[in-house]
């Protein structure tokens, strides 16, 4: 089994270059089709009712037939928008959501046409800040999708677009720094060779539970689509988009979603490396096997997303906001201190504290788990009704008379 460093990097000729780029861009639009059809399905078994069933067989071209219709939809620019940045926006969404997928290791060294190559387009020393930064940007065109609509609605998304990234992509680096600081590096394919014997989410689960949370957060999904918000903003920040800049959005949110479950199967499950029992067959973490497994774990992570999606209701801001604030970020910087301790006596030549740091990763995930069940319950037992319309608070009219009146 031969795994990838940053010196396997570099030395592919240009054409190997091309096809891997281009695969990955293919793998990302057709996991976005897959992704798509699979959730309706999802949601609707989940709902007691039929998914698409009558586009293709069992229905299975209905992702195909959305993306031809909405590209044969008239493209409206409503009026007042500011033009340029309107119609930049949806780029600005798609294109970074695509580029952070150039350095997730999707398997090891392979063999293709004579050519040793790592499956992986590129890695860099910092490449997981590299997904970081990449990701930010993305928001931006969401932010600037609110601003230049020119309607209240969208900029309110927008607005809480902006928020939602300060607060949680805080606590989303925080979950790296523990990763960085256990494993000594920030190159992905390094990172996932350092998880040959043990996999990060049994030694940093606080971590992995914290980045799970933020990584919904970040992708605007349910519970935490604030910025789409169809409930209270119509549709938020995109509401005055239709036809293929619509789409752009709707292809940026799947392919961030394919994105950070990549990133987290990479930081915490070992990557493209086989599950126990799996991986004690002979060759099952050679050739072009890993691509399964990776493939699998994105597709657990994706799962995930689409069963939050049909199970939990919407967060309001302000309690979105301070399980943010004053929950994962806290617990995080508690975290991390206690991985720098047992990293630090660990390279003073006292390795058996990884037992306790199993030990101490199960405590600290178990309580976070426990605390988060106890505020949904919470929050389900204590709803604020507000102000009674008798009390004078709202201007509704007044209520006629129920008495009957007699002729």
């Amino acid at each position: 089994m031969t795994y990838p460093d940053l010196s396997s990097f570099g030395h592919d000729p240009w054409w190997l270059v091309l096809a891997k780029a281009l695969g990955v861009f293919v793998f990302c639009v057709l996991t976005v089709l897959v992704a798509i059809l699979v959730e309706r399905k999802v949601l609707g078994r989940m709902q007691m009712r039929y998914g698409p069933n009558r586009v293709g067989p069992f229905g299975l071209l209905q992702s195909l037939a959305d993306g031809v219709k909405l590209a044969l939809k008239e493209g409206l620019v409503p009026a007042g928008v500011d033009k340029p940045i309107y119609l930049l926006a949806p780029v600005i969404s798609v294109v970074p959501a695509i580029m952070a997928f150039a350095v997730i290791p999707m398997g090891g060294m392979v063999s293709v046409f004579g050519h040793q190559t790592p499956l992986q387009l590129t890695d860099l020393p910092v490449a997981v800040l590299y997904v970081l930064a990449v990701t930010s940007i993305g928001v931006y065109g969401i932010v600037l999708a609110g601003w230049a609509s020119g309607s209240t609605y969208p900029l309110l998304g927008g607005l809480r677009s902006s928020a939602q990234v300060v607060s949680y992509e805080i606590a989303m680096a925080l979950s790296f720094a523990a990763v960085f600081l256990y494993s000594g590096t920030m190159s992905t394919s390094e990172i996932v060779a350092g998880q040959r014997d043990l996999w990060y989410v049994f030694l940093l689960l606080p971590s992995f539970l914290i980045y799970v949370t933020s990584m919904v957060g970040e992708t605007n999904r349910a519970p935490f689509d604030l910025p789409e918000a169809e409930g209270e903003l119509v549709g938020g920040f995109h509401t005055e988009y239709s036809s293929l800049k619509f789409a752009m959005f709707m292809l940026a949110e799947y392919v961030n979603m394919t994105t950070v479950s990549a990133l987290a199967a990479t930081l915490f499950l070992g990557g493209w490396q086989a599950p126990w029992p799996i991986s004690l067959i002979d060759g099952a973490n050679t050739g072009w096997w890993p691509l399964l497994w990776f493939v699998a774990k994105v597709w657990m992570f994706l799962f995930f997303f689409m069963w939050l999606r049909a199970t939990l209701p919407r967060m309001r801001y302000d309690q979105f906001m301070n399980l943010g604030w004053k929950v994962l970020i806290p617990i995080s910087l508690v975290w991390i201190m206690t991985v720098a301790i047992v990293r630090t006596l660990r390279a003073e030549g006292y390795g058996g504290l990884a037992v306790f740091l199993v030990i101490a990763s199960a405590v600290v995930g178990v309580g976070l788990l426990v605390y988060m069940g106890k505020q949904l319950r919470r929050r389900r037992l204590r709803l604020d009704p507000g102000p009674s319309p008798d009390s004078g608070s709202f201007p509704t009219p007044p209520i006629p008379s129920k008495e009957v009146t007699r002729a």
